[in-house]
């Protein structure tokens, strides 16, 4: 397993089942009462800054970005990240992270929030949220983190989160 050698791609519409096939596998039906899902049915994903792992003509694994805000922070919720359970540990989930947070962050995002485990993440350029951000149901605060564009963005980032319309645009945009 370890020569495989994955190919990432921005999702399309075609991987929608596969996806979704990944993520009841990963999650179960309990992923659908968690708060990061309620933001998520809000609206719809950014397709262009969620990707696709692929080994040969199969696709392993996932990632998708939301666009969302929490106080005036313009950002994205990453998530669900999902990997098949026989690809697991090859760091196919980190890869599809770091692509992710780059892309979002290169398109205007000022930031990625997730609820997630810091040990896993934090290598991965997330910080614990320095504020208190509110979901529409509950989250241990200490999951909470930012891969933040730039160290102000801690200062602006509280509030609630929630699913935003309008592409990302900086505050130096507005």
């Amino acid at each position: 397993m370890s020569a495989i050698k994955p190919v990432y791609l921005n999702e399309t519409l075609s991987h929608h089942p596969i996806i979704d096939a990944i993520n009841d596998e990963a999650f179960g039906p309990g992923r659908f009462v968690r708060a990061a899902e309620r933001v998520r049915e809000q609206g719809p994903h950014d397709a262009n800054l969620s990707f696709v792992a692929a080994v040969g003509e199969e696709i392993v694994g996932s990632v998708r970005m939301t666009p969302v805000t929490a106080g005036d922070v313009a950002g994205h919720l990453l998530g669900p990240l999902a990997v098949r359970p026989s690809f697991k540990n090859l760091g196919i989930g980190k890869q599809l992270v770091r692509i992710a947070v780059a892309a979002a962050l290169e398109a205007g995002s000022e930031g990625v929030i997730l609820v997630g485990d810091p040990p896993y993440y934090s290598p991965l350029g997330f910080e614990p949220v320095r504020v208190r951000l509110s979901f529409p149901g509950p989250v241990d605060p200490n999951r909470i983190l930012v891969a933040p564009k730039g160290t102000e963005i801690h200062d602006r980032l509280e509030g609630a989160l929630n699913w935003r319309s309008e592409p990302a645009v900086t505050a130096q945009q507005r």
